[in-house]
């Protein structure tokens, strides 16, 4: 349904017209108060888009109308800019009237697990942790490793990085899900290409309000660390690993030399865990009310390929294919992240009616 602007004008002049009456109580005024402000913001950007919507429309009139070949560049230049111009005010626009998830500004815990493929698997894992910290890198955040299981030759069965930054959790949390590569792996002598596979998960970081765990409900081992690190680690038990006895969920940490720094980065992300946890259960609920059929788990689905020998990664979320998988295991993720954020988007445009 297309938004009644005209009917959102007018309720922004009632508004207005009812905030001027001085005898309107205090609780009243407050409430009448935020939504006019809310309708001005939206209003205002709405003109916005209205402006550059008119600019497009005189840029094209005066195109068709010249008769100046040496012109013609400008006034398709002018247009092209006008367009980039209007798809970011739109997105702004978007942004207000289908709010995305609060939790989008917020950092996150990223699980990479290698997945089908044995030793392959594992080096795949390795790669998009790298892949991950470099982006991270670009986008000017914060990213460590909170716990790692390595292989022999170096990869990773597990991998929990902890990507701090404002809005990570809106950019990364559609990388959830299975990672295929195809690559002739640095361990098969006949040349042939393999398919392997490794899994993301994306938590966002859980606050205190978001989650309340009874101490009570908590099973905390320590143990020795394993693993690189020098002498230090297998010498004391700085090693921690907590059960969250009512979910089952376990979280382990043993990056730190300190038991307690340990303790306190498991915390953290047993929350997140929860949290997750939690907002599956929500997400399936509303999709069981909308009547759409609940898969067992989205983050079984393919969400990515990539394919080595012919330097080409392709998003099956959007349909996004690039030719420089190269760039992309270095960090260059943004033609990928920005598709998925626009499809959410959309996504959220299709749930609104009023």
């Amino acid at each position: 349904m297309s938004i009644p602007w005209d009917s959102l004008k007018k309720r922004h002049d009632a508004l207005a017209s009812q905030l001027t009456d001085p005898n309107l109580d205090r609780a009243k005024r407050q409430q009448l108060q935020k939504e006019f402000a809310g309708l001005a913001t939206v209003l205002s950007k709405q003109g916005e888009v209205t402006r550059v919507q008119e600019g497009i429309r005189q840029a094209q009139q005066q195109a068709a109308e010249n008769t100046d070949k040496e012109l013609a560049p400008l006034f398709q230049e002018e247009i092209e800019a006008l367009e980039l111009e209007l798809r970011a005010k739109q997105a702004e626009l978007d942004e207000i009237l289908y709010p995305s998830d609060e939790r989008d500004d917020r950092s996150v815990f990223l699980e990479i697990r290698a997945g089908t493929g044995g030793q392959e698997a594992a080096l795949f894992a390795s790669d998009l942790a790298t892949m991950y910290t470099l982006y991270a890198q670009k986008k000017g955040w914060k990213a460590s490793v909170e716990s790692s299981s390595t292989t022999d030759l170096g990869g990773f069965r597990e991998i929990v990085l902890f990507i701090q930054g404002k809005g990570a959790y809106g950019h990364l949390k559609r990388e959830s899900g299975v990672h295929r590569v195809q690559r002739v792996p640095a361990t098969e002598t006949a040349g042939r290409i393999h398919t392997s596979t490794a899994t993301v998960a994306v938590l966002p970081e859980a606050q205190e309000v978001d989650v309340s765990i009874n101490p009570n409900d908590l099973r905390i081992d320590v143990y020795r660390s394993s693993g690189a690190g020098g002498q230090h680690v297998n010498t004391t038990d700085s090693a921690v690993r907590i059960t969250h006895i009512p979910s089952g969920v376990v979280v382990a940490c043993q990056e730190e030399r300190s038991q307690h720094k340990n303790k306190a980065k498991a915390l953290k992300l047993l929350q997140s865990r929860i949290l997750a946890h939690e907002m599956e259960r929500h997400d399936a609920e509303l999709r069981k009310q909308r009547k759409e059929q609940v898969g067992t788990g989205e983050r079984a689905e393919k969400v990515r390929t990539y394919n080595y020998p012919q330097n080409r990664v392709t998003d099956h979320q959007v349909e996004v294919t690039l030719k420089k998988l190269d760039m992309v295991m270095k960090g260059a993720l943004d033609e990928i992240i920005d598709a998925l954020r626009a499809k959410d988007r959309e996504d959220r445009r299709k749930q609104f009616s009023y």
